[in-house]
């Protein structure tokens, strides 16, 4: 078990118990950052959960409460979304059904249907912002402003994105 750079395995080998070197360095850290999003989805998977939400139905919410009272299309929530949804629409059904949002079709377009979130929906987010912050602390707090404006500068070029 060994790294592709220093002849000792690293901590990402060990984790998953990879007796070969990674192909390349690239690979160890493109496998590094699926473990730790991975990691990190499941600890804020565990928030969401007392609250019945998955963290895409937070995030959908969390959208809309900035949107504020226009609200916003099917299509321009699914642009904001932070992963990919395949069906922004079966998404914010189940968040309609359960009165966190409605949707509405406007009198002078009606082929849009603009999404808000309702009061319930606004009150059910005020409850979560706490312990989320506090999640996002624990989480990545122990990293310091330095480190974390770097690593956001780091994961922003990675996607190709001007830091």
């Amino acid at each position: 078990m060994t790294s592709i750079l220093s002849g000792v395995a690293s901590r990402l080998q060990r984790e998953i118990k990879q007796t070969k070197p990674f192909v390349s360095l690239e690979e160890e850290v493109i496998l590094n950052l699926a473990r730790t999003a991975e990691y990190l989805g499941s600890r804020a998977a565990e928030v969401f959960k007392r609250a019945d939400l998955t963290g895409t139905q937070y995030n959908a919410l969390r959208i809309l409460r900035g949107a504020g009272p226009e609200g916003l299309s099917c299509r321009e929530i699914g642009e904001r979304m932070v992963t990919t949804v395949p069906d922004v629409t079966r998404l914010l059904d189940r968040l309609e059904a359960r009165g966190l949002i409605s949707r509405e079709r406007p009198a002078h377009n009606r082929r849009q249907v603009i999404t808000r979130v309702t009061d319930e929906g606004l009150r059910l987010l005020s409850e979560l912002d706490a312990p989320v912050n506090e999640s996002n602390r624990r989480l990545a707090g122990h990293l310091g402003e330095k480190q974390l404006k770097t690593l956001n500068r780091l994961l922003e070029a990675l996607r190709g994105e001007q830091a």
